[in-house]
């Protein structure tokens, strides 16, 4: 069975809460992401912060980049994978939330990022397109 820990992107940064998008728009161009999981001053994970995110819910709507923080857009229910989940489970949760990326945790630890660009670099094509098609979904 292949799990989610052997799918994922090791080593994933988190964004601090307290942190300006312009600063998430900093770090996600230094590490060539276009996500970041939002973590809190406890090290605990609060939500996901993407590049559209910053354009679409602050810059079109005329928020200030600078001082918006990226707490401040980590809405709604957070959905993650565990490590030792295995990787259709990972394609069911992405499916079912209709999500593209997936913090992976161990325990309460962040271990690292589930992209469906993992999921296509390691299973078939139609295990792929499956998902791909669920998560288009309107």
């Amino acid at each position: 069975m292949t799990t989610a820990r052997e799918l994922m992107t090791a080593g994933a940064e988190c964004v601090g809460e307290n942190e300006s998008l312009v600063e998430a728009a900093r770090k996600m161009r230094e590490l060539d992401v276009g996500a970041l999981p939002i973590c809190g001053d406890d090290n605990r994970l609060k939500g996901i912060l993407t590049d559209r995110d910053i354009v679409v819910k602050c810059i079109a709507d005329g928020g200030d980049p600078a001082s918006a923080t990226a707490g401040q857009f980590g809405q709604g229910k957070l959905v993650t994978i565990g490590a030792d989940d295995s990787a259709e489970e990972a394609m069911k949760t992405m499916s079912d939330h209709q999500v593209r990326r997936l913090p992976v945790i161990d325990g309460h630890d962040l271990v690292g990022m589930l992209a469906l660009a993992d999921v296509a670099r390691s299973l078939g094509h139609s295990d792929t397109g499956d998902v791909v098609q669920d998560i288009s979904q309107p």
